[in-house]
């Protein structure tokens, strides 16, 4: 757990990031693992084109910096805030998945955040190698927090589609549920029941599977997210524990 002085100094690093790269307030907190990141980088300015330089060499494509800008919604000084965190928390210039669980281990200490961390690993290494470089990183950033509607349930249908073969089966969106409930452990009030995570898929499921198949496709998923407010509202919870 953080202690008060790492605290205090994790509050004004939120602010001040806020106030001199233009990051929100609820992306800031809502979002660990760009409060994680940031609260590693320094804010010293001097570091930013030894930052831009080292961008350029950890990518494993030779774009640089203006190519990552134009594939996200960051602005370059946010680039290099971010780059500047993930480069201390990470020297390698790839992040594994300890990492993950390391990071929601810490903001949610009250629960067993391990199994959703290594689901969220999953969906951020899009090229499925055990690493999440910085590219990744931020593109997967970019569409969490800065994405269209659209852009967002695909990516949660990736995270659902634990094995990635382009449906959602009842049991996987389970497995992911229950990551969730573990994770935030006692803190949801009032306590929920051990088969409240089964139900809540059972009505979820039958909604979305319109052709009654046992699969949930891509399009079944976005048009009953997008048409459906209770779950459009539980997908907007989902996006408070990223």
């Amino acid at each position: 757990m953080f202690t008060p002085s790492k605290t205090n100094q994790m509050r004004g690093d939120l602010q001040h990031f806020r106030k001199d790269y233009g990051f929100s307030r609820k992306v800031l907190l809502n979002c660990c693992l760009v409060r994680r990141i940031i609260t590693w980088a320094s804010p010293n300015p001097q570091d930013s084109v030894e930052d831009e330089l080292e961008l350029s060499a950890v990518r494993h494509r030779p774009e640089g910096l203006e190519q990552l800008e134009a594939q996200t919604r960051f602005s370059r000084k946010e680039l290099q805030i971010l780059y500047r965190g993930f480069k201390n928390e990470c020297p390698s210039g790839v992040v594994n998945e300890d990492t993950f669980k390391d990071i929601y281990a810490q903001f949610f200490p009250q629960g067993d955040a391990s199994t959703y961390a290594h689901f969220l690993f999953n969906a951020f290494d899009t090229d499925h190698n055990g690493s999440v470089s910085f590219e990744d990183f931020v593109m997967g950033l970019s569409i969490l927090l800065r994405g269209t509607v659209q852009e967002k349930l695909n990516w949660a249908f990736n995270l659902y589609d634990i094995n990635k073969d382009g449906y959602i089966t009842k049991e996987e969106m389970l497995d992911i549920m229950k990551a969730i409930y573990d994770m935030m452990g006692k803190c949801t009030y009032p306590v929920l029941k051990e088969e409240t995570p089964r139900q809540h898929v059972e009505v979820f499921f039958q909604k979305m599977d319109k052709n009654k198949d046992g699969v949930v496709t891509i399009d079944e998923f976005i048009d009953c997210c997008q048409n459906d407010e209770n779950i459009m509202r539980s997908m907007h919870l989902f996006e408070n524990v990223l």
